[in-house]
C-alpha cells in the first residue's frame, strides 16, 4: 500500500484514492502502535533552494506543489508514524494542485473543477498545519513548518479565487462584482507572499511571482472599479482609480523576469487598455466634466468578495469512517490488534487498582496489626506469660519463629532485598534527574532567547508558566523520592536495632537456651492460673485475628491477580469506536469504565472499619486481663529476666516480619515509580520538542521582521532624499545670465522713528552689488580693483546692505 502511495507521480484522479487510503490506514494504526514504532520513513524535500534540480525553480502560470517522493532533492528520515502521515498528506495536496493545473480552464466547467481542486489542496494543507504537525512530537522538515504551510495555503486559495474571477469575466459579470473578486485575489497573493518571506523553504522566485500577481490583481481590481465609476458617472474617481491601476500594473511588470509569457502578455494587454482609458477619461474630465480628481488616500477601499475557502476532503477529515466492512478503502490493517490507547488504559487501571488495594486496604490492615503488637509489647506480652507457663527450655512458639527465619535465610534475604531496592532507587533517581535536566535546559534556552530579543519581542509564556502541570508533577515526584528515602532509612534503622537478636534466632537452639535464663522456682497460685488461662485465651484470639487478616490479604491479592480486564476493556473500546467513529481513542475515554470497575473493592474497604472496631474491643479486654494477671502476681519477680529475654526475641521476630513487608512494599513502590517517571520524562521531551519548534518559529519571525524593518527604513530614507532633490531643481541649473532682483519687503504704512546714520532699515531694501574699489582689501596685488559689471552675482563679490 505504501509503495502504491509514494509512486503516485502523474496528475491523475486515481492517485487520490491511493494516497487517501494509505493516509487513513496510518491514522488507524496510529491508535494501535506508539508513534516511534522502530521503522525509519524516508522522504525528500519538495520546496526550497535545494530542489532546483527537481524542476521547481520557477513557478508555472499557476503554481502547483512538488511531490515529496522525488529522489533528486535532499532526503529526511524519521522513526515517526506521524512524520509519514504528514508527507503523505503533503503529496495528496500536491496531487490536488496538479490536477487543478491540468484542467482545461478555458471553459466554465474547467474553471469550476480547477477551483474545487485548489480548495481541496488548501484544505489538506490546512489540516496538516492545524491538526497533524502540532502532534508530530519532533521538529517538522523545513518545507512543512508553519510559515511555509501558511504561504502554500494562501497561494492555493489565491489560485482558487482567481478561477472564480476568470469565470466572472468570462460570464460577463458586472464590473463592480469583478472588482470585488479581483481585490480578494490580490489579498490572497499578498498574504501568500508575506508568509513566504518568513519561510526558509519558499524560494525568492516564488515570492517575486506572488508579488507580481498581487500587483496584477490590484491593477485589475482598480480598473474594474474605474469602469463601474464611469457607469455611475463618477468621473473624478474614475480617473483616480485608472491612475492607481497604471501604477499597480507597472509594479507588476517590474517582476517580469519571474513570470512566464502568458502572465506577461496579460499584464501588457491590461496596461495598454488602462492607459487608453486613462487618456480618454482625463481628456473628457478636463474638457467636459471638470470633476476634481481625489487623491488615492481619499478613495474608498474596494469591497471584497471571498469565494474560495479551504475544504478538507472527507477522506482526510473522517478517515476512520472510510475503512471497515462498508468503507471504500477496505478493511483496516491490524484490526484485531489492541489499540495502543487501550494498552495505556489497561496499565492505568492496573496502577489505580493496585494503589487502591495496597494503600487503602492492605496497608490499613497492616497498620491495625502493628498497633495491636505495640499494645502487646507495652504489656510485655506474650513474654511474661511464656516465662510463667514454661520456666525451663524454649517455648514452642519461639521455636517455630526461629525455624521460620532459618528456612528463609533471614538476614541474607533482607540484605539482598535491600540491595535490589537500592538499584531500583538509583535507576528512578537517574530517570528523574534526566527529566529535570530536560526542563532546565529548555528553561535556560528560553531565558537566553528572552535576553537576546527582549521581553517586548519574545512574548511567549515562560517555561514554568507554559508547563505548570509538568513543574507541579516534578515537585510531587521529588516529594515521593524524598519520602521514600526517609522510609528506607527507617527500615535500615529498624533492621540494625534488631540485627543482633535476629542472629540469635538464626543460630542454634542451644544459643537461644543460653540467652534465655531458666526459672526453677516459679510458682502459680490458683488465682494466677485463672488469670493465665484468661490471658492465654485472649492471646490466642489475637493470633486468630492475625491469621484471619493474613488470609484476607492473600485472598485480596488473588482477587487482584484474577482481575483481568483484557476482554472487558476491548469490549469497551469497541463500543467507544462504534459510538464515536471519527474520534481517536484516548486513555481518558475510559474514566467511567475505571470508576465502575473499581467498585468491586468497595466491600473490602468497608470491612476495614469492622476490623478496627473488633480490634478495639479485643485490646480493651486484653488490657483488663493483663491488669488482673499483673495484680495476681504482684510481688513475684522470679521470672523477670526470662520475661525480658523472651520478649526481646518475640519483638525481634515481629520486626523481622515487618521489615520483610516494608521491603516488599518498597520494591513495588520503586518499580511503579519507574513507570511514572518514564512517562514524566517522555512528557518533558515532548514539551521540549514543542518549545524548540515554537522558539525556532518565533526567532525566524523576529529576524524577518527586523530585516524587513531595516529594508523599509533604508527605502524610506532613499525616497526622502529623492524627494528633497526633486524639491531643489535649481541645484542643477546653470547660473542665470542676468542679475537676480532681490525681493522687496512691503510693510503697512505707519510712522517710524528716525533711523540713525549707517543703520539699515527695512525701507532701504536689499541691494546686491560690488565692493567699492576704495576698499584696499578688494584689490588683487596684480589685477587691481574688480570692475563693477552687470553680470550675475557671485559669492566672491560679497553682500552690501544699503
Amino acid at each position: 500500500m505504501r509503495a502504491d502511495a509514494i509512486t503516485v507521480q502523474e496528475a491523475h484522479i486515481s492517485g487520490i484514492r491511493k494516497l487517501a487510503a494509505y493516509a487513513a490506514q496510518l491514522v488507524w494504526i496510529g491508535g494501535k502502535f506508539p508513534i516511534d514504532i522502530g521503522a525509519n520513513f524516508t522522504w525528500y524535500t519538495a520546496l526550497g533552494y535545494n530542489t532546483r534540480e527537481a524542476g521547481i525553480s520557477k513557478p508555472p502560470s499557476i503554481p502547483s506543489l512538488g511531490n515529496k517522493s522525488s529522489h533528486i532533492s535532499p532526503k529526511v528520515s524519521q522513526n515517526n508514524l506521524r512524520f509519514e502521515h504528514c508527507n503523505i498528506l503533503f503529496n495528496l495536496a500536491a496531487l490536488y494542485s496538479q490536477l487543478a493545473v491540468a484542467v482545461n480552464r478555458s471553459t466554465s466547467d474547467g474553471l469550476k473543477s480547477a477551483c474545487n481542486y485548489f480548495c481541496l489542496a488548501a484544505g489538506v494543507i490546512s489540516h496538516l498545519k492545524n491538526v497533524i504537525t502540532p502532534d508530530l512530537r519532533s521538529l517538522p522538515p523545513e518545507d512543512m513548518d508553519t510559515m511555509t504551510l501558511e504561504s502554500l495555503e494562501q497561494l492555493l486559495l489565491a489560485q482558487a479565487q482567481e478561477c472564480f474571477w476568470a469565470k466572472a469575466v468570462t460570464d460577463g459579470y458586472k464590473d463592480a462584482s469583478i472588482a470585488k473578486l479581483a481585490a480578494k485575489v490580490c489579498d490572497f497573493y499578498d498574504q501568500a507572499g508575506t508568509f513566504g518571506i518568513n519561510s526558509n523553504s519558499i524560494s525568492s522566485e516564488w515570492i517575486h511571482y506572488m508579488n507580481a500577481k498581487h500587483h496584477h490583481f490590484a491593477a485589475a481590481a482598480q480598473y474594474r472599479a474605474a469602469c463601474d465609476c464611469l457607469e455611475k458617472r463618477k468621473y473624478g474617481e474614475e480617473v483616480a482609480r485608472l491612475r492607481d491601476s497604471v501604477v499597480c500594473v507597472n509594479n507588476a511588470l517590474r517582476e517580469s523576469r519571474y513570470i512566464n509569457k502568458v502572465v506577461l502578455a496579460e499584464l501588457q494587454a491590461l496596461k495598454t487598455r488602462v492607459q487608453e482609458d486613462l487618456k480618454r477619461a482625463e481628456k473628457d474630465n478636463d474638457l467636459i466634466y471638470l470633476i476634481p480628481v481625489p487623491p488615492k488616500s481619499e478613495l474608498k477601499p474596494l469591497d471584497r468578495a471571498s469565494m474560495a475557502s479551504a475544504k478538507v476532503p472527507k477522506e482526510v477529515l473522517e478517515s476512520n469512517s472510510m475503512i471497515g466492512d462498508n468503507g471504500p478503502f477496505g478493511q483496516p490493517l491490524f484490526a484485531k490488534l489492541v489499540p495502543f490507547a487501550v494498552h495505556v488504559a489497561a496499565s492505568i487501571y492496573s496502577e489505580r487498582r493496585d494503589r487502591l488495594v495496597n494503600n487503602s486496604i492492605i496497608e490499613e490492615l497492616e497498620i491495625l496489626t502493628n498497633n495491636i503488637h505495640e499494645v502487646l509489647e507495652s504489656l510485655s506480652l506474650p513474654g511474661s506469660l511464656q516465662a510463667l507457663e514454661k520456666p525451663l527450655g524454649l517455648p514452642p512458639t519461639l521455636l517455630s519463629h526461629a525455624e521460620e527465619i532459618r528456612q528463609q535465610d533471614g538476614l541474607n534475604r533482607l540484605y539482598r532485598s535491600m540491595e535490589d531496592i537500592s538499584k531500583l532507587k538509583v535507576n528512578d533517581q537517574r530517570i528523574y534527574s534526566d527529566a529535570i535536566d530536560i526542563l532546565n535546559a529548555e528553561a535556560a534556552e528560553d531565558e537566553k532567547a528572552r535576553g537576546k530579543h527582549g521581553t517586548d519581542r519574545w512574548r511567549r509564556l515562560t517555561s514554568r508558566e507554559a508547563a505548570t502541570k509538568l513543574y507541579t508533577q516534578a515537585e510531587e515526584l521529588q516529594g515521593y523520592l524524598k519520602s521514600a528515602e526517609g522510609s528506607d532509612q527507617l527500615v535500615k534503622t529498624k533492621l540494625s536495632e534488631n540485627e543482633k537478636i535476629l542472629k540469635l534466632l538464626l543460630g542454634t537452639d542451644r544459643g537461644l537456651e543460653e540467652f534465655i535464663p531458666s526459672t526453677r522456682n516459679a510458682t502459680m497460685t490458683a488465682a494466677v492460673q485463672g488469670e493465665v488461662r484468661r490471658l492465654r485465651t485472649l492471646l490466642n484470639e489475637v493470633g486468630r485475628l492475625e491469621s484471619r487478616r493474613r488470609r484476607k490479604i492473600e485472598t485480596l491479592k488473588e482477587k487482584v491477580k484474577a482481575d483481568n480486564i483484557n476482554t472487558v476493556i476491548l469490549a469497551e473500546a469497541a463500543r467507544l469506536e462504534r459510538e464515536y467513529p471519527t474520534q481517536k481513542l484516548e486513555p481518558a475515554h475510559f474514566e467511567d469504565f475505571f470508576e465502575k470497575r473499581l467498585q468491586q473493592y468497595d466491600n473490602d474497604k468497608d470491612e476495614i472499619a469492622e476490623e478496627s472496631r473488633d480490634q478495639g474491643q479485643l485490646v480493651h479486654r486484653l488490657k483488663e486481663a493483663n491488669l488482673a494477671f499483673s495484680n495476681a502476681r504482684k510481688g513475684d519477680s522470679s521470672t523477670k529476666d526470662r520475661e525480658k529475654a523472651l520478649q526481646k526475641l518475640e519483638h525481634a521476630y515481629f520486626k523481622y516480619k515487618e521489615v520483610i513487608a516494608n521491603l516488599d512494599v518498597g520494591r513495588k513502590f520503586y518499580s511503579d515509580l519507574a513507570k511514572i517517571l518514564g512517562r514524566f520524562k517522555h512528557e518533558c521531551e515532548n514539551f521540549s520538542y514543542q518549545r524548540q519548534l515554537e522558539a525556532v518559529q518565533i526567532d525566524t519571525e523576529i529576524s524577518n521582521s527586523m530585516a524587513s524593518l531595516n529594508i523599509s527604513q533604508t527605502t524610506t530614507l532613499h525616497k526622502q532624499r529623492e524627494a528633497e532633490n526633486e524639491r531643489r531643481p535649481y541645484a542643477t541649473l546653470p547660473p542665470a545670465q542676468d542679475p537676480l532682483t532681490a525681493p522687496v519687503a512691503t510693510r503697512a504704512s505707519y510712522a517710524l522713528p528716525p533711523t540713525a546714520a549707517g543703520m539699515w532699515s527695512p525701507e532701504m531694501g536689499i541691494k546686491f552689488g560690488s565692493i567699492p574699489s576704495s576698499n584696499p582689501r578688494s584689490m588683487h596685488p596684480n589685477e587691481g580693483p574688480i570692475p563693477a559689471t552687470n553680470a550675475a552675482w557671485e559669492p566672491s563679490r560679497g553682500l552690501k546692505f544699503g
